[in-house]
């Protein structure tokens, strides 16, 4: 029985030793590897404080646009970047939300490049689909809102406004618009785009007008196989369109804009039928009855 005793002790001492074994390493271990997750982390600190880390010119960095880089000149106008300036301190987030305030760009994704150091940016410009013409500003000297009435289309609230217009003023402040509705200048789309070509499609009449229905109208003359040049909007009571076939007054824009500019599909024999100097305009003010007004003799 003693031997057992004593075999038993020395089995216990052993396996205490080989437990103490273990524990050191173990220690030795998690002390290396703070020691080490330590000094990377520092290192890493000490790079990115190095001086090279900065941003000195707008050369430094890139905008792209689909396949074509905008110019140093271009870059300067679209950022207000004050140089030098270390990188790390540059939130990119925030310059993509300066960009996306430009009335030129839609989207924008902005992120560091640490070797050469500067940013990359990418951005989706605005297609603009309409040239804009509006008149200069009026001073308006009262308004007087009262309802007026449409053929099927009810009773809507229109703006009565006397206005004194600056005499020789021209009609020459010119805009872009795109699908959306979103106002672009002109300058400011030429300087992203020297080469772009503008759309054809004019637009008459102040943004107030015609904002509320545009998305609409657009897309309905946009599928139209009747070509349109051209949509005035000067007068909220009557949207008249020039097109292939001639003027076409449409009325107070309303939910049956595209039934009306359907219509004209099925009016395209109308010029073999008369000489263009006989029709005046077409009427659809009520799509269930289209009336072609001719000229007097």
């Amino acid at each position: 029985m003693s031997g057992i005793v004593s075999i038993s002790r020395n089995n216990l001492a052993q396996r205490r030793k080989k437990l103490r074994r273990q524990q050191q390493i173990k220690i030795i271990h998690t002390i290396w590897r703070t020691l080490a997750a330590s000094s990377l982390a520092g290192g890493l600190l000490w790079v990115t404080l190095q001086p090279m880390w900065v941003l000195k010119t707008p050369a430094q960095i890139v905008i792209k646009s689909g396949n074509q880089l905008l110019s140093e000149q271009t870059i300067q106008s679209l950022l207000a970047l004050s140089y030098p300036q270390s990188l790390w301190r540059i939130e990119p987030s925030a310059i993509a939300e300066t960009l996306e305030a430009q009335p030129a760009i839609a989207q924008a994704t902005v992120s560091r490049r640490l070797f050469p150091p500067g940013l990359i940016i990418e951005i989706q410009e605005r297609l603009p689909v309409a040239m804009i013409h509006t008149l200069p500003k009026q001073s308006i000297t009262s308004c007087n809102t009262q309802p007026q009435s449409s053929a099927n289309s009810g009773k809507q609230a229109t703006s009565s406004c006397l206005q004194n217009t600056p005499a020789g003023s021209k009609q020459d402040d010119v805009s872009l618009l795109d699908a959306s509705g979103a106002l672009i200048p002109l300058a400011k789309y030429t300087a992203l785009n020297p080469t772009g070509k503008l759309p054809t499609l004019k637009v008459l009449g102040s943004p107030e007008k015609y904002c509320p229905y545009w998305t609409e109208l657009y897309q309905a003359v946009s599928q139209s196989s009747v070509k349109v040049m051209e949509i005035d909007c000067q007068d909220p009571t009557n949207l008249i369109l020039t097109t292939e076939l001639g003027n076409v007054h449409l009325g107070v824009p309303n939910a049956q804009l595209p039934e009306k500019i359907q219509l004209l599909v099925q009016m395209r024999h109308l010029p073999a039928k008369f000489k263009p100097k006989q029709l005046a305009y077409i009427d659809i003010k009520n799509p269930d009855q289209p009336l072609v007004q001719m000229n007097q003799k």
